[in-house]
């Protein structure tokens, strides 16, 4: 990969980041857990797939992976949403 990819990498990351602080200050009610998780996925995507190389990752390996990260990711959401709820 060759360092302007890493930069716009980097400049979609402050992006997303800052999306996230506006959407924080954004009264958007329910919607707003949603944006939020929604901005934190889009961001984890671009780390795993550029900063740790799985772009390049032979298919086996990802097609591994890729089941395991989003049965964790549902855990993280479903626990999130029962505390919330619970509220």
């Amino acid at each position: 990969m060759t360092i302007r990819t890493y930069i716009l990498v980097w400049a979609g990351l402050l992006a997303l980041t800052a999306a996230t602080v506006i959407a924080a200050r954004l009264e958007l009610g329910r919607l707003s857990i949603y944006t939020v998780i929604f901005i934190a996925a889009a961001k984890s995507t671009l780390v795993v797939l550029f900063f740790m190389h799985l772009l390049e990752e032979k298919r086996l390996l990802f097609k591994l992976l890729l089941p395991i990260a989003l049965a964790t990711l549902a855990i993280f959401i479903g626990l999130t949403f029962t505390d919330i709820a619970a509220r």
